[in-house]
């Protein structure tokens, strides 16, 4: 609520950049296209997610090798994951560009559907790993005569994924919901690496805004304002997220026992 020049001078200002901000239409803009990349991402990663963990082994070698190889994306620092994927885009030695001019597709980094196309696939192969993980331990918790059960009755795979293995996976998803919009909505480091938020402002998240009005046009007061109602957007749909899909009577006990 206060503007600055600098010298550890502060103006008060009142409501005036909250005012700014909520009339803006590149801030309206900004929070759209970022709620479209969580939509999108969350539309790709969650099925994706089930789908490998319901297909992983449970146990023996494999299954160690499949998580060694799902947690590297993890555990790589975002800065690093922007330069790498930035690496296999270029046209002479990328190995992501020359793979598509192999089966006769051209990589348009100027084309905001390849673009936008790029930063969910980079996404996925650096997130998805985190639901497949929780997926594959609820799914090696589930006891095995539930499935000899069924097996008995007849049921078939979409019978048990149905009945026994989906409503065991309701609070482990939940979870990967929550993690994974948090994540995507906020992310800055990987798009201003690839795409500088281009081309033109295809890619210029919410993230992207508060960062080139902060530090780059130096309007601080208005940053501020951003970063308030930021994080207040990030709140409100996480906690509505939360009472959609997990219900209120799911306690830690019941998680423990196996209940949920």
């Amino acid at each position: 609520m206060h503007d600055t020049f600098g010298g550890n001078v502060f103006i008060w200002s009142g409501v005036q950049w909250f005012e700014d901000v909520l009339t803006s239409k590149l801030f309206y803009d900004a929070v759209f296209r970022s709620l479209s990349f969580s939509f999108l991402a969350l539309l790709i990663q969650i099925p994706l997610g089930i789908f490998v963990a319901l297909r992983m082994p449970k146990s023996g070698i494999l299954t160690t090798v499949i998580i060694v190889l799902i947690s590297i994306p993890m555990l790589t620092p975002t800065i690093v994951v922007g330069y790498l994927w930035k690496a296999m885009i270029q046209p002479d030695t990328g190995l992501l560009y020359q793979s598509l001019l192999g089966i006769g597709m051209t990589l348009d980094m100027n084309h905001p559907i390849w673009t936008w196309a790029l930063l969910l696939l980079m996404d996925t192969w650096h997130w998805t790993g985190l639901v497949i993980l929780l997926c594959y331990a609820r799914l090696k918790s589930i006891p095995n005569s539930y499935y000899q059960a069924a097996a008995i009755d007849g049921a078939g795979a979409w019978s048990v994924f149905r009945h026994i293995q989906l409503p065991r996976l309701k609070l482990v998803l939940a979870i990967a919901i929550l993690i994974r919009f948090m994540d995507s909505f906020t992310l800055y480091t990987e798009p201003y690496v690839i795409t500088r938020g281009g081309p033109g402002v295809s890619t210029t998240f919410l993230s992207h805004e508060l960062v080139q009005t902060g530090l780059i046009q130096f309007d601080l007061g208005k940053a501020g304002a951003m970063a308030v109602i930021y994080f207040f957007i990030v709140l409100i749909i996480s906690a509505t997220f939360y009472r959609l899909i997990i219900p209120r009577q799911t306690t830690y006990s019941s998680v423990v026992g196996g209940k949920v």
